[in-house]
């Protein structure tokens, strides 16, 4: 079936010159001649992707980007801005809006092209990672449990926000409605020790139910999150009025508990350069680019799918350039010796 794409875009010629190449390279296109149409059109059509032009009549690129992120079922969808400015102020407002990639006009089709593959490949790979883990048994009892923490307000932590600190007298504990968080604690030297990954559905915080005390690690949000927080004492009244509550509860934790070994494990033993390597192979396997060619992926998307720091993925990405396995140019990546990668991997 052949992927949709919600082209938004004021100019006439653009538009249409634009649909035309998107339709032969068998896209379905639905077009807007500017953002209020677009975002009436977004809900019946569900785009895969949305290309939209920043500056515009009724509502600009910005207005649309914020108003599709407010519907559950259209925030996650990827989002491509085409810009005739060149200015880093708009293209870091746009990205810092939640955009996933950006074009400055004019573009070849090339680009274009290749910045729309390179957004479905992203979106599948993480759908795939999804599918692929192992089912959680105990989810479905849970949703009650779930439900019960959802009556609490939803609380929002920006990338790098601390939830709480290490030291601090706590008796709350959190689900994660959207996000990642990290809890860590610090060596004597002030080094960084993760003690667990907390991704959608985890909770984590104080659990303890017998005594008030001070938490012994640090929680902060590895991409922007929201969370619900709960009190103990109120999960402890729910487990007197519903015993069954508390066994589910239990579970829960013994199979992240489980999980938490599982990272800890890959985190120890699996090198930055290998998961940099395996995720430089997975896009070029979903993108289908012939070897020796040139795939465009951003290294915001690389550092997502490989669970790795921008920082480390950068500087390993200059080693393989150094070692003549890749060249790097702006946001492309041309594979030059793909046996050297999968001999990392």
């Amino acid at each position: 079936m052949s992927k949709k794409i919600l082209l938004i875009e004021d100019d006439k010629t653009v538009r249409e010159n634009t649909a035309e190449l998107l339709e032969l390279s068998n896209y379905k296109v639905e077009t807007a001649s500017n953002g209020k149409i677009g975002i009436e059109k977004a809900p019946a059509f569900l785009p895969d992707v949305v290309v939209c032009d920043i500056m515009m009549p009724e509502m600009d690129g910005y207005q649309v980007l914020e108003n599709l992120s407010k519907d559950d079922n259209l925030r996650t969808i990827p989002f491509i801005f085409l810009s005739a400015k060149t200015d880093h102020k708009d293209v870091r407002r746009g990205m810092n809006l939640g955009a996933d990639d950006y074009l400055t006009k004019p573009f070849e089709e090339e680009e274009l092209i290749d910045a729309i593959e390179s957004r479905l490949a992203k979106a599948d790979i993480l759908l795939s990672n999804e599918t692929n883990q192992k089912p959680d048994s105990s989810l479905q009892s849970f949703e009650a449990l779930k439900d019960f923490f959802r009556n609490e307000p939803l609380k929002n932590f920006e990338a790098g926000e601390h939830i709480f600190e290490s030291g601090q007298t706590s008796n709350s504990i959190y689900l994660i409605e959207k996000g990642v968080v990290k809890t860590y604690k610090l060596d004597e030297n002030g080094k960084e020790l993760i003690t667990a990954i907390n991704k959608v559905n985890d909770i984590f915080g104080n659990l303890s139910f017998t005594k008030q005390s001070s938490l012994s690690e640090f929680a902060s949000a590895l991409e922007d999150s929201s969370l619900y927080e709960i009190s103990t004492e109120k999960v402890k009244k729910l487990f007197n009025e519903h015993p069954k509550a508390m066994f589910e509860f239990i579970d829960q934790l013994g199979e992240h508990l489980s999980e938490t070994k599982s990272q800890l494990m890959d985190m120890a033993y699996s090198s930055v350069r290998k998961k940099t390597a395996q995720s430089i192979l997975l896009f070029s396997e979903r993108l289908k680019k012939n070897k020796l060619s040139q795939i465009r992926i951003s290294r915001a998307d690389l550092a997502a799918v490989a669970g790795i720091a921008s920082e480390s993925l950068i500087r390993t990405l200059s080693t393989f350039k150094k070692e003549g396995i890749i060249d790097v140019e702006g946001r492309n990546i041309k594979i030059n010796d793909f046996e050297a990668l999968e001999r990392i991997v």
